[in-house]
């Protein structure tokens, strides 16, 4: 059956992208009832037309005026510049994420640097694992998903790439398919780790990935290896309490939500671990 992860997992890594445009939440814990949504499309195209129509006239007719600059560009440092342009009004003028992330992919994609690719991979990434929407996020996980491999051609090395890669799955596809969306991810992080087993990024999402997949004692074994290396480790704290509790191991999971909400300092973190904490006693 398909698995529906429509809560952010990653929420609580508090990156720029997520004060501007996501939100900030506990992971959804396995025992919770999934929820079961119809297949939806996202098309950004729609979404970008849909949303010109509600603007001011003045605000409407320069956004036209920076698309038309877009065709009428003759080389691609032209269409590069417009469509950083574009990018840069939905996220300063209009704060709406996904035109922002659009435009900036398409110009990562023209542009054809590593660097480039990469910042709009991972700036999408890092959004994705706060979205709730399952249409949004299959859309943004496909977008960050065909950077990142734009940017391994360039640098099939590259084991952050390929962390960020296997992220995607483990925070996007494997959140709305089937186990096999996960396991490539998993595919992706082991690699990394067969060659550096001291890889905290790699193993903390491996750790995600065990608990998405229901392997809790690997998870633990993963989550457990990135807070002894690094105590300070929000998100695989609040992930051991997750796996803990899903496993049914009340005392531990109470234990590491305890040391996620001292992590935290955060009053609606507090309240949410409490709640979670309550449940359990």
């Amino acid at each position: 059956m398909k698995k529906q992860w429509i809560l952010a997992l990653g929420g609580l890594v508090l990156l720029a992208s997520l004060y501007l445009f996501g939100k900030t939440a506990l992971p959804r814990t396995i025992t919770d009832n999934p929820v079961t949504l119809p297949e939806k499309s996202f098309d950004i195209r729609l979404v970008i037309q849909n949303t010109k129509t509600q603007l001011p006239p003045t605000q409407e007719i320069y956004l036209g005026k920076l698309e038309n600059s877009v065709t009428r560009g003759d080389v691609s440092a032209q269409q590069v510049k417009a469509y950083m342009e574009l990018a840069g009004f939905w996220k300063d003028s209009l704060h709406t994420f996904e035109p922002y992330a659009y435009y900036l992919s398409e110009a990562a994609k023209l542009e054809k640097s590593e660097k480039s690719l990469t910042f709009a991979a991972q700036l999408i990434l890092d959004n994705l694992r706060s979205e709730n929407d399952e249409a949004k996020l299959n859309w943004k996980a496909e977008l960050a998903i065909s950077l990142f491999e734009k940017a391994l051609d360039q640098d099939p090395g590259n084991d952050d790439l390929k962390i960020g890669l296997g992220s995607c799955y483990v925070f996007g596809k494997g959140r709305t398919g089937g186990p096999q969306e996960t396991m490539k991810g998993i595919q992706q992080l082991l690699e990394v780790v067969r060659k550096d087993s001291n890889n905290l990024k790699a193993q903390l999402v491996l750790g995600v990935g065990g608990f998405v997949s229901g392997q809790y004692d690997k998870a633990i074994e993963r989550l457990q290896k990135v807070v002894r290396a690094d105590p300070g480790n929000l998100e695989a704290a609040a992930f051991l309490a997750d796996t803990y509790a899903a496993k049914g191991n009340k005392a531990e999971a109470i234990k590491w939500y305890e040391v996620s909400k001292r992590l935290a300092n955060n009053p609606g973190y507090t309240k949410e671990a409490d709640a979670r904490i309550k449940a359990l006693q």
